[in-house]
């Protein structure tokens, strides 16, 4: 279904972990492309650049990474070296919610597995953003970057498509940049982000997504 207002877009729209495999129009995929490069950018640098994947190219891309190693050293931490339990028990929460929508259960170490292939081929998502960036950009570039991807998300909900951003793809950065001729000594790749029309009949795409209470993120002074 498609989102009718910017409220509509935000609300339904999900990291989505089962995909059909109805193929994307690339006219619909570059006119939301068109549009999210209005996204706010500092200083009007616009630092996000992408490739964007389907077909055989695609195919070849994830095939290669189900049979390498994860690079050594890392691209960058996804997650922060030291966090408070509160941040912790955030990704537990998360964790038990989405893997038990898959019906993995903690000790089920092949499932985990088969999970984690399953990340590698975007969970069947037939078209892939590669976003990646020149490596002096610093932190408020990675922002202006977060604010053009959640703009091409919403834009896809718009046209009645979903996304599954994939910070985990940084695990094969290397290879990523290789395999779209892109060079590792001036970029930093950031994220895939798998693009395509949700399964809506499987649990996966249904659990729950909890948000902290507004009122322990947000105060108001002087209202």
């Amino acid at each position: 279904m498609r989102a009718k207002t910017v409220s509509e877009a935000v609300e339904s729209r999900r990291t989505v972990r089962a995909f059909l495999p109805t193929p994307v129009p690339r006219d619909t995929i570059l006119s939301i492309l068109d549009r999210a490069r209005m996204a706010p950018s500092g200083c009007n640098f616009q630092p996000w650049e992408a490739t964007i994947l389907t077909g055989e190219p695609l195919r070849a891309l994830q095939a290669k990474m189900l049979e390498a190693p994860m690079q050594d050293p890392v691209e960058y931490d996804v997650q922060p070296k030291a966090i408070t339990e509160e941040y912790r028990d955030r990704l537990r929460a998360i964790g038990a919610l989405m893997y038990g929508a898959e019906g993995v259960g903690r000790d089920d170490a092949e499932g985990r597995r088969a999970l984690g292939r399953r990340n590698l081929i975007s969970f069947g998502a037939p078209v892939l953003l590669l976003c990646y960036f020149p490596r002096f950009m610093g932190p408020p570039q990675w922002s202006d970057v977060g604010m053009w991807l959640q703009t091409i998300m919403l834009l896809a909900r718009e046209e009645g498509l979903d996304t599954c951003p994939q910070e985990a793809l940084a695990i094969h950065a290397r290879l990523i940049k290789a395999h779209i001729g892109v060079d590792d000594t001036t970029h930093i790749f950031f994220c895939g982000l798998g693009i395509g029309f949700r399964d809506a009949e499987t649990d996966t795409n249904r659990h729950e997504r909890p948000r902290v209470p507004l009122e322990r993120q947000v105060r108001l002074i002087g209202f």
